[in-house]
């Protein structure tokens, strides 16, 4: 004869718990609920037989009762190494720690443009990007589910964005180096599909010019933002007969990459040739010459978006909002005066 396993886990129901209290399934619904209208007496006789019985209430049973759902999506755009991504860790931390703060279910989906999104059981979304995927936000919104972009300003769609002044931080990093007495400052681009990567040439070019600065053709390299493309980028640059003095590199990954090539055709940092990153991503202090770089808030660019999400999910009334937060340069040891 066989015998259940004492390890075995049984699955205890809502109607065990009603049977268990002398009350009916709808009363035990409407304690986990926390309705009012529930007699004293009945609640303590159903809070009780919960704790005895070890019973867990199902999320979505819960939220079917509240009439919403508190399920928060972050779609991410599916590229290579996106877990080693600077950038989308620090989203997931700050999405995430506020998340749970505010008692929000946080679900991670990753997604290329062509991927279809099941909406169902969304109570909101939170898209890290918007590259090639306009659709699954027009389709989330045509739902009516509650959108937040972050990392991109949409100025043509009544949806709420977070983004980062990419311009005015890439005119900044320029305006520094120009104020060391560079005049030949290259730029390594990252992936031009990117809105953030776009900005940052804007800012680089604007830079330029506000010093008076020609624009080159060759002193400009785009990359995927990839480390190996910033190794391409960097043998191109620095191997020019009339090679720049400085680089402003679109990431500080990257940046750590051009530092490496340029060591290793014994080229010295900074006195040979300055570098400024973007990020302020913390390995960039552990370099062997310490990253000068732009910080941007990506921790307040993550919370910021669940605050808004919240927002939008608590009101059918609230209207979208459009933010875009500043950076800052971080001088460290990477830059130096032209000799």
């Amino acid at each position: 004869m066989r015998t259940r396993r004492s390890s075995e886990k049984i699955t205890v129901s809502i109607e065990d718990v009603a049977r268990e209290s002398g009350v009916s399934p709808a009363t035990v619904s409407r304690v986990i609920n926390k309705f009012s209208s529930v007699k004293e007496k009945n609640r303590k006789a159903v809070l009780a037989t919960i704790k005895k019985l070890k019973f867990q209430p199902s999320v979505f049973a819960r939220r079917l009762a509240k009439g919403k759902s508190d399920v928060v999506a972050l779609v991410i755009p599916r590229y290579e190494g996106v877990f080693y991504s600077f950038y989308v860790l620090e989203l997931i931390r700050g999405i995430g720690t506020l998340c749970d703060a505010l008692k929000l279910d946080l679900l991670l989906k990753l997604t290329s443009a062509e991927s279809a999104l099941n909406y169902t059981s969304m109570g909101g979304i939170i898209f890290a990007d918007i590259i090639g995927n306009q659709c699954q936000l027009s389709n989330a919104l045509e739902q009516g589910i509650p959108c937040v972009v972050i990392n991109n300003y949409i100025k043509e769609i009544g949806v709420s964005c977070i983004s980062i002044d990419n311009v005015k931080g890439a005119k900044e990093a320029v305006n520094y180096l120009a104020g060391l007495g560079h005049k030949r400052i290259a730029h390594i681009s990252g992936d031009l599909t990117t809105q953030a990567a776009r900005q940052r040439l804007e800012g680089y070019k604007k830079g330029l010019k506000i010093n008076n600065i020609d624009y080159r053709e060759d002193y400009v390299v785009t990359t995927d933002y990839s480390r190996g493309k910033a190794r391409w980028a960097a043998h191109k640059l620095l191997e020019l007969k009339e090679a720049p003095s400085a680089i402003f590199v679109a990431s500080d990954s990257m940046a750590l990459e051009t530092m490496t090539v340029a060591r290793e055709l014994g080229k010295s940092v900074p006195r040979d040739i300055s570098l400024i990153g973007f990020d302020d991503n913390p390995s960039g202090l552990y370099a062997p010459v310490a990253l000068t770089t732009i910080r941007q808030p990506l921790v307040k660019m993550a919370e910021d978006s669940v605050k808004e999400l919240n927002r939008l999910m608590s009101s059918s009334f609230a209207k979208p909002a459009k933010n875009l937060l500043p950076c800052e340069l971080v001088i460290r040891e990477s830059c130096a005066s032209v000799r």
